[in-house]
């Protein structure tokens, strides 16, 4: 299976633009030790996290886990070519309850980036999240609690939402394991 780095890769994006973690910090809101743990390989952070430091930099969320993008009008990426994310942790140090997969990482100019979430555990922490751009979950296991902005709406296997990505957002498991297909648009 192939290993992302996506420390390494936000290290070179602001080593390119002879930026300091403390003028990415102020700009993205992110603390400086949570930059440099992610810049480590220490944590994975979550997808909105991701979102918004690919909005800084001006790429795609893709960007982080490409390997060599080819010039091909499709891409196949067999289930073990895929990695799993598993260390997803915020700010605070407390973990997000689930792990993801890239479904693409070698396909050129994008314009989505699809993702497999399983949310593997029910967490207290219930801090919402925002980043430019939109979204797609289609809940493909299990039975999920969509934090939208003010609204809490539950969502059980077959069920899909669309929304705009700048609400506040997170997705909570209420049950042992949940599978959804999560598809970010810049």
């Amino acid at each position: 299976m192939p290993e992302y780095n996506i420390g390494a890769k936000i290290r070179e994006l602001r080593s390119a633009k002879k930026l300091t973690l403390q003028d990415v910090a102020n700009e993205t809101g992110f603390s400086t030790s949570l930059l440099s743990q992610i810049e480590n390989n220490n944590i994975s952070p979550p997808i909105a996290t991701l979102a918004k430091i690919a909005n800084f930099f001006d790429v795609r969320i893709g960007h982080f886990f490409a390997e060599e993008e080819e010039e091909s009008p499709f891409e196949v990426l067999r289930c073990s070519e895929r990695t799993v994310m598993p260390r997803v942790i915020s700010e605070d140090g407390s973990r997000h309850g689930y792990f993801f997969e890239s479904l693409s990482v070698r396909k050129k100019n994008k314009k989505m980036d699809p993702f497999l979430l399983t949310l593997n555990e029910q967490v207290t922490n219930t801090s919402t999240y925002s980043h430019n751009g939109e979204e797609f979950l289609f809940i493909m296991k299990g039975k999920a609690e969509l934090l939208l902005d003010d609204q809490r709406i539950v969502l059980e296997e077959g069920d899909c939402v669309y929304f705009d990505s700048n609400l506040k957002h997170r997705l909570l498991s209420v049950c042992d394991e949940v599978k959804v297909l999560a598809v970010v648009v810049r």
